[in-house]
């Protein structure tokens, strides 16, 4: 197809989203409104950003890949793992955190463990952002790719360059204004890829049938290792990503408590419906178009061959959606919990346009190494869930401990952090017998039961608090 009749749409699309930033950038005044817009984001923009925040790359491009080449059990993380991440937060962890008016997840680990969980916390949170950025990265420059022939280097350059450029801008207003634009482009395109698809496959029927023996099973093998590697595939988005700067920063950019819940359950429902068309797609083309190299074009080739110009550029323009909305998301998270929980401490006297000036430029410090990355390893699907591990192996375990169990202490999880990450770390480069998360993540329990309880008697316990001090429930808390 004649790529002069889409690349106008590309441009005029990126360009409405670089205007979009802009425009937010002007509501930008001090480092609550970059980092959490405010605080007044109402329930349909709420809930907006925070489907299009995790329905990105890793699904539109890596999961239809992953479908495509090893059925629905290739799928459990994305989207099902997210979907039930969605839900399982809130239901057990945003009306607490709401509660304590916090900016950053740092933030929390500061009030409820001290100084250095807060630091090893905020840190912690960087690489798996930077490399799920990087994913998105791949991504973007796969699918003009595939639909354009733009050199994919090409491609990634100019991803990033956008996504920069409009975060840097507006931060979480202008996040925010863009996820809407691009969950509505995205929903749009998805529905008419679909049915045009099974049309010219013989419909869902036909398709299911044609397909191998397996790809449709719910379930793994009957064995400790399928089991395992299972629970693992839920988990490691299901579990790891709730301990996330971007997950907390739409329930803290929610104008109540009751917004920032009911955005949460009705974004997981829209996951886990909405999530399934791109596998669908990716089933449908492992029929449609067998023998793929890459199974990651899996779904742009789908649109390249079944849609006429309108139709293949407004799809183009539902993936250029999905992955932009993940990658500003990736970018502005670490960003914020840097500049929050890494360099505010260290000059405490900083004013709040200095934390804003700092926190635009570590956007633009990790944008450079999520693009170095990005260069390096081009693969999507894998990349983005290693992101996630981390999460899983060093940071749940304490985050949730620090709401629900009184006797949890710094102590207790600062070794939990250090020891289920550095765990997760030597497993991750040593074997691949074994999910190196989960066994990171027993090890952190352990590590944070044991240390807490042999140390719990050094300092008496505190009740929780909010940001500014005042006492909210007997949670209990002990500082490192």
């Amino acid at each position: 197809m004649d790529s002069s009749l889409v690349l106008p749409g590309v441009i005029a699309y990126l360009l409405l989203n670089l205007a979009l930033g802009f425009w937010a950038g002007r509501q930008v005044r001090d480092g609550a409104d970059f980092i959490v817009a405010g605080r007044r984001l109402p329930l349909w923009l709420a809930t907006a950003t925070l489907f299009a925040t995790w329905f990105g790359g890793g699904t539109c491009v890596g999961a239809a890949g992953a479908a495509y080449e090893k059925g629905v059990l290739g799928v459990i993380a994305d989207p099902f793992g997210a979907a039930l991440c969605l839900l399982l937060a809130g239901w057990f962890f945003v009306r607490p955190l709401r509660r304590m008016r916090l900016m950053t997840i740092g933030d929390f680990f500061r009030i409820r463990y001290g100084a250095a969980a807060e630091r090893i916390a905020a840190l912690l949170q960087v690489p798996p952002f930077i490399g799920w950025a990087a994913a998105q990265m791949v991504a973007f420059g796969t699918v003009l790719q595939a639909l354009t022939g733009i050199d994919q280097t090409t491609g990634i350059l100019l991803g990033a360059a956008t996504v920069l450029v409009y975060t840097v801008a507006g931060g979480m207003w202008a996040v925010s204004l863009t996820d809407t634009l691009q969950a509505v482009v995205l929903i749009a395109g998805l529905v008419v890829l679909l049915p045009v698809a099974l049309d010219a496959n013989g419909g869902w029927t036909a398709v299911s049938a044609a397909l191998p023996e397996g790809r449709l099973d719910l379930l793994p093998e009957p064995s400790l290792s399928g089991w395992l590697w299972y629970l693992q595939a839920w988990l490691v988005v299901g579990v790891g990503s709730i301990p996330s700067q971007d997950l907390l920063q739409r329930s803290l950019s929610s104008r109540s408590e009751s917004v920032a819940v009911r955005s949460s359950h009705i974004a997981g429902g829209m996951y886990l419906t909405i999530g399934l068309i791109p596998v669908a797609l990716g089933l449908t083309a492992s029929i449609a178009l067998p023998g793929l190299e890459d199974p990651e074009l899996a779904l742009p080739l789908l649109g390249k061959q079944y849609l006429g110009p309108f139709g293949l550029a407004l799809f183009l323009g539902a993936l250029l959606s999905a992955i932009l909305s993940s990658a500003d998301s990736a970018l502005l998270a670490p960003a914020s919990v840097f500049s929050e929980n890494v360099v505010r401490p260290l000059w405490p006297g900083m004013s709040e346009r200095a934390l804003l000036q700092v926190a635009r430029a570590s956007v633009a410090a990790f944008t450079l190494l999520a693009l170095l990355l990005a260069l390096e390893f081009r693969t999507v699907y894998e990349m983005m869930l290693t992101a996630m591990e981390a999460g899983v192996a060093g940071m749940i375990a304490p985050f949730t401990a620090g709401l629900y169990w009184k006797r949890a202490n710094g102590w207790g999880a600062v070794g939990a952090m250090t020891a289920g990450t550095a765990t997760w770390a030597l497993m991750t480069y040593s074997t691949d017998a074994v999910p190196a998360d989960l066994v990171g993540l027993a090890v952190s329990i352990v590590v944070l039961i044991a240390v807490s309880l042999a140390t719990g008697r050094r300092v008496p316990p505190l009740p929780l608090r909010d940001i500014e001090g005042r006492r909210l429930y007997p949670a209990g808390s002990q500082s490192l």
